[in-house]
């Protein structure tokens, strides 16, 4: 996902208005991500967890990069644990043959 789209799905998840949607930039604020994570509860909080690991589980030192995790690492987190996470789509390419 790009960044715009993880700041609309964040806002979507969060109910905000279009105003909000447009003045939030989850990806690189860990303000606004820390005020998004607030609204976790119970078995999201685990889920999110479980996420933010995965997220930067190629380091040795996995629990200081957890806690020092970069706002995009928990905005994409905060949509896994959400289920709203979108994988990029690749689309294969056709020749001009086959658009015919």
């Amino acid at each position: 996902m790009t960044d715009q789209q993880i700041n609309a799905a964040i806002a979507r998840a969060l109910n905000a208005d279009e105003h909000w949607m447009t003045q939030k930039n989850y990806c690189a604020d860990l303000n606004a991500m820390h005020e998004a994570e607030k609204v976790l509860t119970g078995l999201n909080r685990h889920a999110f967890c479980d996420a933010l690991l995965d997220t930067v589980a190629d380091s040795p030192d996995h629990l200081w990069e957890v806690l020092t995790a970069a706002a995009r690492q928990r905005a994409e987190a905060f949509l896994r644990a959400l289920g709203k996470w979108e994988e990029a789509v690749v689309k294969e390419s056709f020749t001009t043959e086959e658009a015919k």
